[in-house]
């Protein structure tokens, strides 16, 4: 070993931060099936074009921007036609009025929920947030905040309640929310969402200006994508004096099946966004030209919007009633398996509780990566843990996404998950050790 060998080379918080659990096991998955195995993948939260085409007018639109020369940089706040097209859009769809100087455009969600954290959150601020949830541990690591977990349970569909965050929003700088939710699924009641609301606003209202106020991240990106009975909720809507202290966080991405073409958006108070958009345009996260002229104009096309979303919604609920069913039938017969009805988001929430669990062949499964395994392998079934959004525990919860997969996908998978779960190489059933 070299001095340069034992020098870190790179910035502390390069060094300390974790890679993406979901993309590792994502990777494993994609070598299995460049090998030959029949896998049903249900991890990266992303869309098979085959299964979910983004919608023809949007392809149309980006295709005629193209060839019209819209090839140049974009404005770094967005173009206006988008910013005012998303403007009337909130307003037509969600009842929000937002000025367009309050709409930041950017290249996906990513780069505003990151954008928002750089820029309210100071290194040792306090940032509280629900676990499971998506990425906020990185987050927090990247700007050196101070992390206050509230964990969530099955009972409450993994989502929190005022009760469970009133204790930890006290010197908070930035509470994370998330609905319809990832990993869970799950969604907001307008009653929930209300109280938490409430409990935001008495915070804010106890810091008499002394301090700095405690803000709203909102990250709706899958509000288009709710199922049955479920409505989506938004805080600004429910309690009109959040619109100071919330930020929304949404885009094409998920409702569009549009992960790729990355056109995202922030909304929130225009001081605000106004020092966002500054920190973003030196990062240079604006969505690519022609993206954001297509999507303007299919924001704007209420009709082919509505016609697409129904289709859309169809078909990601018969895959996500398709898992719920298939899962539901195997604990009928007895098997360990339980699962979370679908609310919303291409997200089902499914427990494999067979931590302690001895194998045929004498083997036990000693954590839920151990579960991962045995159901890749045996089952051809990949899917992923709580434990990669922040779950510390092996509780025996995964995500299941349903993006990439058809129904016949999902029938094919289910007997193999059974028979894996029954192990009939003469064992019988799967005991505990």
């Amino acid at each position: 070993m070299t001095a340069m060998d034992s020098v870190r080379r790179v910035s502390e918080m390069a060094d300390g931060l974790a890679g993406s659990g979901i993309l590792k096991v994502a990777y494993e998955v994609r070598a299995l099936r460049d090998s030959g195995r029949d896998v049903c993948d249900l991890t990266v939260g992303d869309f098979a074009p085959r299964e979910f085409p983004i919608p023809a007018a949007l392809a149309d639109a980006i295709e005629a921007a193209l060839r019209g020369g819209e090839t140049n940089y974009p404005p770094s706040s967005g173009m206006p036609a988008l910013r005012q097209a998303i403007r009337d859009f909130y307003a037509e769809w969600l009842g929000l009025d937002y000025a367009v100087d309050s709409i930041l455009v950017t290249s996906g969600a990513r780069p505003a929920i990151f954008g928002s954290y750089l820029g309210l959150v100071d290194p040792g601020d306090v940032v509280v947030y629900p676990t499971p949830s998506w990425n906020n541990d990185a987050y927090c690591h990247m700007v050196g905040a101070i992390e206050r977990q509230v964990p969530c349970d099955a009972a409450h569909g993994f989502l929190p309640t005022a009760a469970l965050l009133a204790p930890a929003l006290r010197g908070a700088r930035l509470l994370v929310l998330n609905s319809p939710m990832n990993p869970a699924g799950t969604a907001f009641t307008a009653d929930t969402l209300a109280e938490i609301c409430d409990a935001v606003l008495e915070e804010n209202a106890r810091r008499g200006g002394a301090e700095r106020p405690l803000y709203l991240l909102y990250d709706q990106v899958y509000w288009m994508l709710t199922f049955g009975g479920t409505t989506h909720v938004n805080p600004v809507v429910l309690r009109p004096a959040m619109r100071a202290y919330t930020i929304q966080v949404d885009g094409i991405s998920k409702a569009m099946a549009a992960t790729g073409l990355r056109v995202g958006w922030l909304a929130g108070p225009t001081d605000v966004v106004q020092r966002l958009s500054i920190i973003l345009g030196h990062v240079g996260t604006w969505a690519p030209r022609p993206e954001q002229v297509g999507t303007a104009k299919l924001l704007g096309a209420t009709a082919e919007l509505r016609a697409f979303h129904e289709g859309m919604l169809r078909s990601m609920r018969a895959r996500l009633d398709a898992l719920d069913a298939g899962l539901r039938a195997l604990a009928v017969e007895g098997f360990a398996v339980e699962s979370i009805p679908p609310m919303g988001a291409i997200y089902l929430s499914a427990r494999f509780p067979l931590v302690g669990t001895r194998l045929a062949d004498g083997s036990v499964l000693e954590s839920d990566e151990q579960v991962r395994r045995f159901l890749l392998d045996r089952a051809g079934l990949a899917v992923v843990p709580f434990r990669a959004f922040g779950v510390p525990a092996d509780t025996g919860w995964f995500r299941l996404s349903a993006g990439a997969v058809s129904v016949a996908d999902i029938d094919a998978m289910l007997p193999r998950l059974r028979d894996a779960l029954r192990l009939t190489t003469g064992a019988g059933a799967l005991t505990h050790a």
